[in-house]
């Protein structure tokens, strides 16, 4: 078998995590001898590295795979299907049983198998499901992330744990991922170094939940010492935090991220409701009280700062009262930026079968009302920085030619909006480099703005 001859494609789909995992099963597929191109409908073994977090990634996860399957041999060019990541560890069985196109499973226990699953595949010419049989633990590739396929453009994701401590009622990620494990600072500043190395100017953290990191390693948290040793990487210009939760934004933290320079003044804090009585039933730990004082202890030590956060709505027993709490904590504490969920019920979670399931059409009426609310306050927020100038990382060129697309401080890849970049100078942006660029003009919720 000539595996270099054998085009594979990888899809990642869901958080950053699992694109991550993607990354590093790339470069074992390419150090094993297969070729890896981007596009599907160019290869000939697709792995789909999916999410199992919320219905609707579920719902995504099995159209990409029928998606695929519609490239399948004799019509099309794929020969195989292979389903890895959060929906193969929790459903293996039924994938087995309901997706026949698919020609192995591979759940997140088995990452590092991928070059074996494909091997066996091509030897034996029929489905094999062998290695779907133990989902248990996590993936144990953590010590090949610092020589992965890095996909991204001007930024790299830097996984710094695994799974999650948390216990929360409607999530299913422990089941899926396992309990917090860090990852040794050692092993993560080696990765760093890679990525500098590399040329990455961005790196952003990234863990079910960052200000957790530490505590079954070193007993403390230790996410402000990592800062620090990361900010001595000198061809750094950005490090993000990415999914810390409310009780672990504390003082040392927000100290650090205030005076480091490096340090982005960012926060992605999820804090799923605002009604006291329904973060209770959630599991979470936080109150609206201790998220008052939190928002305003970061706001006072980092008066610029950018603060992102996600709420769910029609939990079970989420009344009209609990709702309005949540909306008008929402309009007390002006988070710049926000995402909603409408609540799952997922198997195995505590919330699967709670009493008082909220109907759909209410849930999508108060999904509606939170985005509209969230809307003007996004705008007044933007509508702040305008007549400002901040370093714009370019990450691409406007579908129309005429604007570059960028990132300043106050934008995470992915889930936020973008910087529209009028190029005034009299040389050609560079993709993945920083420039000034003064803030001219908001409309909805991206920016416009010119460099200086």
């Amino acid at each position: 078998m000539d595996k270099q001859a054998i085009n594979i494609s990888l899809i990642a789909l869901g958080c950053s995590k699992n694109l991550v995992d993607a990354e590093c099963m790339s470069k074992l597929l390419s150090g094993h001898g297969y070729s890896i191109v981007p596009d599907f409908t160019d290869a000939e073994v697709v792995v789909i590295n999916t999410c199992g977090f919320i219905e609707s990634a579920k719902t995504e996860a099995i159209n990409t795979i029928l998606d695929v399957a519609d490239h399948k041999m004799p019509e099309g060019n794929v020969r195989f299907i292979v389903v890895t990541g959060c929906l193969a560890q929790r459903y293996p069985e039924d994938i087995k049983k309901d997706l026949p196109e698919v020609d192995a499973v591979l759940g997140t226990a088995h990452y590092k198998d991928i070059c074996e699953c494909i091997d066996r595949l091509y030897s034996s010419e029929e489905p094999s499901f062998d290695l779907a049989s133990d989902t248990s633990g996590v993936g144990g590739i953590s010590h090949l992330m610092n020589d992965r396929a890095i996909s991204t453009n001007g930024y790299a994701w830097l996984k710094i744990g695994e799974g999650c401590l948390h216990r929360c009622a409607f999530c299913a990620i422990p089941l899926i991922r396992g309990t917090f494990v860090s990852r040794p600072e050692d092993e993560i500043l080696a990765e760093a170094r890679d990525i500098a190395a590399r040329g990455y100017k961005e790196i952003i953290l990234t863990a079910q939940d960052t200000t957790n990191y530490g505590i079954d390693l070193y007993k403390q948290r230790r996410l402000p010492e990592l800062l620090r040793k990361l900010s001595e990487i000198e061809t750094f210009e950005t490090i993000r935090i990415m999914y810390g939760y409310m009780d672990g934004i504390n003082e040392e933290l927000v100290d650090e991220i205030a005076k480091i320079p490096k340090v982005a003044h960012y926060l992605d804090i999820p804090i799923q409701h605002g009604s006291d009585r329904i973060l209770k039933a959630m599991r979470r730990r936080d109150t609206a009280e201790l998220i008052t004082e939190r928002l305003k202890m970061i706001r006072d030590k980092i008066p610029d700062v950018i603060i992102r956060t996600t709420v769910m709505v029609g939990f079970p027993g989420e009344t009209e009262e609990d709702f309005d709490s949540m909306i008008e904590n929402l309009k007390k504490w002006r988070f710049d930026r926000l995402g909603c969920f409408i609540f799952s019920p997922e198997e195995g979670t505590p919330a699967f079968d709670m009493e008082d399931q909220v109907p759909d059409d209410i849930k999508q009426a108060r999904y509606e009302k939170v985005y509209a609310v969230q809307k003007e306050i996004a705008e007044e927020s933007a509508k702040k920085r305008l007549g400002t100038c901040v370093k714009v990382l370019i990450d691409s060129v406007a579908d129309d030619g005429i604007f570059y697309v960028g990132r300043s401080y106050a934008e995470a890849p992915e889930d936020d909006p973008v910087i529209y970049v009028a190029n005034s100078s009299d040389f050609d942006l560079v993709i993945g480099e920083s420039y000034d660029v003064k803030l001219v003009e908001v409309f909805d919720y991206d920016i416009t703005g010119v460099t200086v």
